[in-house]
């Protein structure tokens, strides 16, 4: 007798139930697809903050700097929730890591761009092929350098299917065609799909997740996935308009690399319709995406990994929204509670003590061993209830 295993086992997360966020600005951003987020939020937390730490030190400081996390609901924690749990920090410390090295390319010209892209993809490539980053000076380096090995020691294969990904989006994307012009949006799509991350991200949900699609499957990946990869290019070119658009004016670019922009002058339509139809565009991708995820989620002849790949990839699309909504990289006005605040304040060394055992894993670099400032067995409870939404109706529910 064969026992047949579900696609998505659900051990590390829980189901929100719409009213614990606000969904006005969501529309048919992620319609119908529930959003969960991972049991221990503040992982991220430290994940995130140890990044800015290790930025600050070795490349330079950081003022006003917002990257992944919120006051509710950090990126990470509802964008792969089903991260398992010793994993999740790491994959928030390279994603922040990612945060950080984005606004930088985004703020210089493209030539400077290209020459901090060049040395971050020589490191890539060098753990790529060797497993292991050799120190050359540099604090980017040695980050990425610490980052490898903590991901090496956690699981080597995957780590090395992590970092050649990045290493390919890299070299393709990561803003290297800031300063492109595009003629209309079918020409800014296929940009748009590598400069999201598609294989930065594919890295971290795999990693993260421990999935392993077979390399006979990649192409079948890629085609399956595609109107996933569209999603999250809208849905972030829509929530980071105002940014990108700021810093293309300050400096003094005739162009801004963002399907608004794009709409715009494709259709001579003003911001409000270009952000009118782009979420038409989207609409009708999430449609799509959930019919490829339900007439596969039983196809015997797809392996199951890929079929908990894509599944793993609707949540990533509900999280990316509910977490672009308020996070406070895409809205100057909005914070970080004040259990964040603390430890960026104090640093993660003070705010996390060695005292007490949490389920024997590492957590801020210490393994085991943590205590805080404040209960840590009270954090992740107490982050939820930070907000008071004032709308009902959210993504969807399972």
């Amino acid at each position: 007798m064969v026992t047949c295993l579900s696609v998505m086992e659900y051990q590390h997360s829980r189901l929100i139930d719409p009213s614990e966020y606000m969904s006005d600005g969501l529309e048919g951003l992620c319609d119908g697809i529930p959003l969960r987020e991972h049991n221990d939020p503040i992982r991220e937390d430290i994940g995130s903050i140890r990044a800015q730490e290790d930025w600050s030190r070795l490349v330079q400081p950081l003022h006003h700097y917002k990257g992944g996390m919120a006051a509710r609901f950090n990126l990470m924690s509802i964008a792969v929730p089903e991260c398992l749990p010793e994993r999740l920090e790491i994959i928030c410390y390279a994603n922040e890591f990612a945060f950080l090295h984005d606004d930088i390319t985004d703020n210089v010209e493209q030539k400077q761009g290209d020459i901090e892209n060049d040395a971050m993809l020589e490191a890539l490539r060098e753990g790529a092929q060797n497993g292991a980053i050799q120190f050359k000076g540099s604090g980017k380096n040695q980050i990425q350098m610490q980052m490898l090995q903590e991901m090496m020691t956690i699981d080597r294969e995957r780590a090395m299917t992590t970092t050649r990904a990045w290493a390919k989006f890299v070299q393709l994307a990561a803003g290297r065609q800031n300063d492109a012009t595009f003629a209309n949006l079918e020409e800014y799509i296929p940009y748009r799909m590598l400069d999201i991350g598609e294989m930065f991200w594919f890295g971290i949900v795999t990693f993260g997740m421990a999935i392993a699609i077979p390399e006979e499957e990649m192409e079948t990946c890629e085609q399956l996935m595609r109107p996933a990869w569209i999603i999250l290019g809208l849905q972030n070119d829509l929530f980071s308009w105002e940014k990108e658009y700021t810093s293309a004016t300050r400096q003094g670019l005739s162009n801004v690399a963002n399907a608004i922009w794009v709409l715009m002058k494709e259709h001579s339509i003003d911001v409000d319709n270009a952000k009118e139809l782009c979420r038409g565009i989207v609409k009708e991708n999430v449609t799509k995406y959930q019919h490829i995820v339900q007439v596969n989620k039983d196809n015997a002849c797809l392996s199951r990994d890929l079929r908990r790949y894509m599944k793993a990839m609707q949540y990533s699309l509900s999280g990316n929204a509910v977490w672009s909504l308020t996070c406070p990289r895409y809205h100057a006005k909005a914070t970080f509670n004040r259990y964040q605040l603390a430890m960026m304040e104090k640093g993660i060394a003070n705010a996390l003590k060695p005292c007490g055992e949490i389920n024997g894993i590492m957590i801020g670099g210490v393994s085991g061993k943590v205590d805080s400032i404040f209960p840590v067995s009270n954090v992740s409870d107490s982050r939820r209830e930070l907000e008071d939404p004032s709308q009902q109706n959210g993504c969807g529910t399972e």
